[in-house]
């Protein structure tokens, strides 16, 4: 079956691990539809775009989550956009996977301590390949 994935990663708080995002994202739009496929777009730009684009960015993203099938997020970089989504995620009861690089980071315990949250440290890029295929093919 053909999931409507949405893929939660960092923007303003930094684009260090951009070119995974995109790579995750390839990997999911094999089978799968991703919502947001900007956010692995390496050319995305950081720049503040004020009340009204920050309006407009809120209304599609709460959209794109209410309509998805699941949500996945990376959290190396924090990000406080991608923990309002994943709160707003399980607020509409949405499969909330959230991978993080075990070795480079730690989860902050409101995401950690919420066992509503499906909880995935990696090392490797194949890891995460591994576990998206899991999750893809379970839900």
């Amino acid at each position: 079956m053909n999931k409507k994935v949405y893929f939660a990663g960092s923007i303003r708080g930094g684009r260090a691990d951009a070119a995974l995002y995109a790579a995750v994202i390839a990997h999911i739009k094999h089978k799968n539809t991703v919502l947001t496929e900007h956010v692995g777009d390496l050319k995305l730009s950081l720049l503040e775009r004020g009340e009204a684009g920050d309006r407009a960015i809120y209304e599609q993203d709460t959209a794109w989550l209410a309509e998805c099938d699941l949500v996945m997020a990376e959290c190396f970089c924090p990000s406080l956009g991608v923990v309002y989504e994943l709160a707003y995620a399980e607020k509409l009861n949405k499969p909330c996977h959230i991978f993080y690089r075990r070795s480079a980071a730690q989860l902050s315990a409101m995401l950690t301590g919420d066992p509503y949250f499906d909880i995935i440290p990696y090392e490797t890029e194949d890891e995460v390949f591994s576990a998206l295929d899991r999750i893809l093919n379970e839900n």
